[in-house]
């Protein structure tokens, strides 16, 4: 009886700690991507001193990016559903390898819808500077604010707070930008512009993605492509 006993409370011990380890990484979820994007670059090595976009599905869903911006040299790691915290456990995986010349972030409303208040979010993003910078101490990073989607305007007052934390971070230190989308996707009475976004208002539509290409080019640096480009009314 005994043994038994033992063995028993062996299997509940063994089964409670699965569902910490599980609990702990919902980050797995994401090994196929991220497992996609290290084949991509085996079969074809990206240029070093590249511009990287790293976030969500605002980036991943960009299949548009080579036409509005094709006068940069542009690597694009953005994965549906990212949030900070997926983005710090697969950093040494998604920004280390490439030596980025520059960093441009869009992430973060994932984890509001997600219940993470401004202040959790904003410690996630002083983290991802300091790896960043612990290796490039003077790499430019842009942080692209949290848009305001119809689509979860409900939840527009935690996601001003948290864009409101974080520019006001980014205030305090050298190389650091922050990428006003926020207001630039307002009516002038101060609602979503309906006409930026798919049919779930949510995510930017083609007119969307310009809205914040007109925003962040100038932030870019000078072009590295030759091209015809030309800019978009």
């Amino acid at each position: 009886m005994h043994s038994k006993a033992v063995r028993s409370n062996w299997v509940i011990l063994l089964i409670a700690l699965a569902g910490f380890v599980n609990a702990q990484a919902p980050e797995s979820r994401f090994e196929k991507q991220v497992q996609a994007y290290e084949a991509a670059d085996k079969a074809s090595p990206p240029s070093k001193g590249a511009i990287l976009l790293v976030g969500d599905s605002q980036f991943f869903r960009w299949k548009t990016l080579a036409e509005d911006l094709p006068d940069f040299t542009i690597i694009n790691r953005g994965i549906d559903s990212f949030q900070f915290s997926d983005i710090l456990h697969f950093y040494d995986r998604l920004v280390t390898p490439y030596k980025p010349r520059m960093i441009v972030l869009h992430v973060g409303g994932n984890d509001v819808h997600n219940g993470k208040t401004a202040e959790q979010v904003l410690a996630d993003f002083k983290t991802f500077i300091a790896k960043a910078r612990a290796t490039q101490p003077k790499i430019p990073i842009a942080f692209s604010s949290i848009t305001p989607g119809p689509g979860r305007w409900d939840e527009a007052d935690r996601r001003k707070q948290t864009n409101k934390l974080i520019k006001e971070c980014i205030a305090t230190q050298k190389n650091l930008h922050f990428i006003d989308l926020w207001d630039a996707m307002l009516t002038p009475d101060g609602q979503p512009r309906e006409e930026l976004w798919v049919a779930d208002r949510i995510h930017p539509n083609h007119e969307g993605y310009l809205v914040r290409v007109k925003i962040m080019r100038p932030l870019l640096g000078k072009p590295d492509r030759k091209t015809q480009y030309k800019a978009k009314p």
